[in-house]
């Protein structure tokens, strides 16, 4: 594969394909335990009504006192995808790529691929990156053109009792307790986060959204 490199924050990147696998919290088979496994992601209107943020956390189930475990792969994308239209299918991307470091974003762009296979977006105008924030310090939060972002590792804020579920499945309950035990507490997931305005995503209008890990080719 032909490759070309764009400069960035003085940072080189390689144009790479990468492509989807499977991720879930800790329960899909080909990705649990690794750099890739999705945890949880969310959308939401953000303190500025005007913009709207996402979230992709990914390695659940860390261990904060186990600090040098903690790092985003530098072989593996975040990729939101948003839909404008409802067809499901992206029309923008946001992708986020750690290095030495940093994570830098592109877009919100056109998507030039979709599906499982994708590139690094260098034409973003709307490319910027932070500091990964180490564990234990004040979260590094940086602003570019309206948008706001931050990496690092974080509380994992999903509630879920694990261990109940398994016994619903297994037929040996038949409701979840009241209240549960929370299976996630007290661990950490490697958290994504990126504020951008809505006109840069359509306006005021309704979109999907989803998220995905790609590993490098």
């Amino acid at each position: 594969m032909k490759k070309t490199k764009i400069l960035i924050a003085s940072a080189i990147l390689g144009i790479a394909t990468f492509v989807a696998i499977a991720a879930d919290h800790i329960d899909a088979p080909a990705v649990t335990g690794t750099t890739s496994d999705i945890t949880d992601y969310y959308a939401f209107r953000g303190e500025n009504t005007n913009n709207i943020a996402f979230v992709a956390n990914v390695q659940g189930l860390l261990s904060p006192g186990d600090t040098g475990s903690a790092s985003f792969d530098e072989n593996v994308m975040i990729e939101i995808n948003i839909s404008t239209n409802n067809d499901l299918q992206e029309e923008l991307v946001i992708q986020a790529i750690p290095r030495d470091g940093k994570m830098y974003f592109f877009g919100p762009v056109v998507a030039t691929s979709t599906g499982l296979s994708s590139t690094i977006t260098s034409n973003a105008i709307t490319q910027g990156s932070v500091d990964i924030t180490p564990y234990g310090q004040s979260a590094i939060i940086e602003n570019n053109n309206g948008i706001r972002m931050f990496a690092g590792p974080r509380d994992d804020p999903f509630y879920f009792d694990f261990t109940q579920y398994n016994e619903i499945i297994a037929g040996n309950a038949g409701s979840f307790n009241d209240p549960g035990n929370d299976t996630f507490a007290g661990t950490n997931v490697m958290s994504v986060v990126i504020e951008v305005p809505k006109s840069l995503i359509g306006g005021s209008g309704s979109i999907n959204t989803w998220v995905e890990t790609k590993r490098r080719q």
